[in-house]
């Protein structure tokens, strides 16, 4: 089994403001209504490939309920899986799409190779940290945009020792986006 992170950070390391706030984001407003993914210029990053590619999201709860405040339909067609050490309410019209699961990332792991998951989409700043941690990230995609938010949710925590990264590719966006993917070696 594959687990991949698809996510974008200011220049500075933040995946969101320290309230949570994504409005920094290109197009946050475009993305936040539909849930595409897309800037207001139509720009995807790669993600309709990307999420094409996956047949779970394991993301953590702060996320979850990020992704239900920017009302509108439910964005992901895959079963999404959502960790978190507390209850939640998943509203009746996802039942069947979003599960909650209380596991370490291992445990997460071997249920979902157990169903016959292939590759994982990893998202949300604390499940990703857990994950990497666990040695379980095959894969980073990470596009930095062009802003300074000087504070912030980090995307990387501290770490018990070095996780060294092979470079894939690197692509540039009219936009000053810049992406890069990494294997986690």
């Amino acid at each position: 089994m594959r687990a991949s992170v698809y996510i974008a950070t200011s220049y500075d390391g933040f995946i969101a403001r320290p309230n949570g706030d994504l409005d920094w984001l290109p197009g946050a407003e475009a993305s936040e209504s539909d849930g595409s993914g897309a800037d207001g210029d139509g720009e995807d990053y790669g993600y309709a490939a990307f999420i094409a590619s996956v047949d779970h999201l394991v993301m953590g709860r702060n996320s979850f309920e990020k992704i239900l405040s920017f009302g509108g339909d439910w964005p992901y067609q895959i079963p999404v899986i959502v960790l978190t050490s507390k209850g939640i309410e998943i509203p009746s019209s996802m039942q069947d799409r979003v599960e909650v699961m209380f596991a370490e990332p291992t445990q997460v792991v071997e249920t979902l190779a157990q169903r016959g998951a292939k590759h994982l989409y990893i998202d949300g700043g604390l499940t990703i940290q857990r994950f990497l941690r666990a040695g379980i990230i095959d894969r980073l995609i990470i596009s930095r945009v062009p802003v300074l938010l000087g504070q912030g949710i980090p995307l990387f925590g501290e770490l018990s020792t070095d996780i060294q990264l092979k470079h894939i590719e690197t692509r540039s966006y009219e936009s000053g986006v810049v992406q890069s993917e990494f294997n986690v070696l």
